[in-house]
């Protein structure tokens, strides 16, 4: 029984390690993007471009800001970080 409990807690220690829980944060920020890009699409659609303009212009820094995690997730992996 006790042997069962360690094997529960190791795989709930995987499942919330610091490299799973960035490569989810990471994840979420694609998912964000995605479907903010699809509203901004649905908004320009509607004539609102000033609404779609603004919009972009966050997706901008959304879309930077995915490709410098992305970087720092390989080297903390490639660092042995995670």
């Amino acid at each position: 029984m006790l042997n069962s409990f360690r094997d529960e807690s190791a795989i709930m220690a995987s499942e919330y390690s610091l490299a799973d829980v960035l490569y989810r944060i990471y994840q979420n920020q694609l998912a964000l993007e995605a479907a903010i890009m699809e509203l901004t699409l649905w908004a320009e659609q509607q004539d609102a471009v000033e609404v779609g303009e603004n919009i972009r212009g966050a997706l901008s820094t959304i879309t930077e800001n995915a490709g410098h995690i992305k970087q720092g997730l390989a080297r903390l992996k490639g660092a042995g970080f995670i």
